[in-house]
This record gives structure tokens, sequence and C-alpha cells, in this order.
């Protein structure tokens, strides 16, 4: 009988101790539950939990149930949260190179934008490395295009609306200065309704995201322009990540790079199937003429040169970006 209460006692010692060890890894997005990018990182999240056999879990907060982005940073910092789903945008004020990305009026295809990440993609995770955040996975979200509930042609048409930027989008603030435009900054969740009271007529953003957001019932025109390429990815505090062993880091990245590679292929489908699915609905597509893809592009390169001169991006980074797109 001792023997047996002795065995039990090594056992439930054991079992402390691996519950000791076990880690869970708290992460908040704004991406709602049911969309790609929550059944991809649920699905990493159960992989590196098999991996782990049970040592790691994560912990996700979908549809903005923390807060914004600046609000999740702060809980990262405070030790609330682990880690976080960002659109490149809310991180700028940790590394503002990850920026890089929306530079608008740079890319016309994919495959452009996949030519320079193979340059940019470690410049940006060793950005984040400095600042104490660990990048796991970073994928393609698709081009923001202009919609709006008026005709916006020209850049002429676009100055009689009111066009919506997003909280901390210095891209996206900076360039339409730069066109001319004096726009109206909101947070995300409060553009629905600013397209439904005329607080705004124009917005940016994916195909698929106009749909997921149900700006697409709201908005009339596109310009069949791609603005800016949009990026998303998942970071966690380095801190929190260090205390967990090597092999199961490993498995953490592993996991959500894997994820983050079916999401960008799988975002490309879906963006392709939107765009169709507005023209169906009565989005008219607006060509814009030769002279006036000539303007935008003038912006875009104004938008850059002004950015590098108030210090919002790096002159390393703009180096790699244009080394990496020689021919």
């Amino acid at each position: 009988m001792t023997m047996w209460r002795v065995l039990a006692g090594v056992l439930a010692g054991l079992s402390m101790a691996a519950m000791a060890d076990a880690a869970t890894l708290k992460v908040a997005t704004l991406a709602p539950e049911g969309s790609n990018w929550m059944k991809e990182m649920r699905a990493a999240g159960e992989a590196i939990k098999t991996a782990s056999d049970g040592r790691v879990e994560l912990k996700f907060f979908p549809g903005g149930v923390m807060g914004n982005g600046e609000t999740v940073l702060r809980k990262i910092k405070l030790g609330q949260l682990q880690g976080g789903a960002f659109a490149t945008t809310e991180l700028a004020g940790v590394n503002p190179d990850v920026q890089v990305y929306g530079l608008p009026f740079l890319f016309s295809t994919v495959e452009e934008v996949r030519a320079v990440r193979q340059t940019l993609d470690p410049l940006v995770k060793k950005g984040f490395e400095d600042k104490g955040m660990v990048v796991a996975g970073l994928t393609g979200g698709g081009f923001i295009y202009l919609m709006g509930t008026k005709s916006i042609a020209s850049q002429d048409e676009m100055r009689g609306t009111k066009v919506w930027v997003p909280e901390g989008d210095a891209v996206g603030r900076i360039a339409f200065e730069e066109a001319g435009i004096s726009p109206v900054v909101l947070g995300l969740g409060d553009v629905y309704t600013s397209l439904q009271t005329g607080l705004i007529d124009t917005v940016g953003n994916t195909t698929t995201g106009a749909v997921a957001f149900q700006w697409a019932t709201k908005v009339r025109y596109m310009v069949d322009l791609p603005v800016a390429y949009t990026m998303g990815l998942l970071a966690f505090d380095q801190k929190a990540l260090g205390r967990l062993d090597a092999a199961d880091r490993a498995s953490v990245i592993r996991e959500i790079e894997a994820a983050f590679a079916r999401l960008e292929t799988s975002n490309e489908a879906d963006d392709r199937a939107t765009r169709e699915t507005l023209v169906k609905e009565g989005v008219a597509l607006q060509v814009p003429s030769a002279e006036e893809i000539a303007k935008w592009r003038a912006v875009g390169e104004r938008t850059r040169a002004r950015m590098q001169a108030e210090g919002l991006i790096s002159a390393e980074i703009l180096s790699a970006l244009d080394g990496a797109r020689k021919p």
C-alpha cells in the first residue's frame, strides 16, 4: 500500500509539473470570427498544441474584443496578452519600416510584390526583433482599391468627396494630402455607419474586405487601379516566446508560417471572386486614363519622398526596396 501511495504521489507530482510547464499564448485580433484569418489561425493553434504535446496552447480573442491595435500592443507590454494579429498600419509605431509594403501606386501585380518580399520580409522581421517582438507569420492580404458612393474616376472628382483614412495610417494620410485631399480619419469599426450617414463617401479596401465588412452594399464605384498592397502579420512578445523551450518555439513559428501561407493563397482566390461579386451587384469599375494613372503615380513618388523626409520610414528599407525592384 505504501508503495502505491508513493507511486501515486510521484505521478501527481509529474502531472503538476507538466501543468506548470504548459503555456497559453493569448492572441488578439480585429479579424472577425468565421473569417479565413480566424480559421487558419485556429488551425495553427491546434497544430501547435499537438506538436507540443499540449505544452503550448493559443487562445484567440477575435473581432476586436480586446480593443484596437494600440490597445492590444499596450496589453502585450503589460503581459495581459502575448501576441496579436495586426494590419501593418497598426504596427508602424513599433517598426516604421513595415509601412514599405503599403507605399501607394508602387505595385501593379502580386508577382511584383512577391519578388520584393524575398528581400523585404527578413529586414522587416529583424526590425521587430530589435523592438522585442517576433513575427511568426507574414501574409499578403491583397490590393487595396478606392471605392465610393459617388463617381471617383479622377483626382478632381475625388476632391469633391469625403475620403476615409484609417487611424494611424500615415501613408494613406500623406498620399491623400499630396493629392490635395483632406481625409477623414476614423477607426475601422466606424466606416460602415459613416458610409450610411454620409460622413464619408470614399473608402479604400480590398474587394474581400469590402464584402466582409458590408461596405460593398453602400459603394457604387471602384477605381480599377491598385492603390497599395496590404499585409497582415502575427507577432508575439519576444519574452513570452523565450519562456518556451526551443522545440516548442520552433513549432509555434512553423505552424503559423504554414497557416499564413495557406491564408495568402485563399486571400488571392477570394479577391478574384469578390471582385466579380462587386460587379454583379452593380458596382461600376472606373478605369482611369493614362493621364490619371500618371498623376496617381506622381502622388506615390511624392508620398514616399515626404515619408522619408519626415523620418516615417528609413532610407535603408527604401534602398532595399529599390534594389529588389531592379530587373
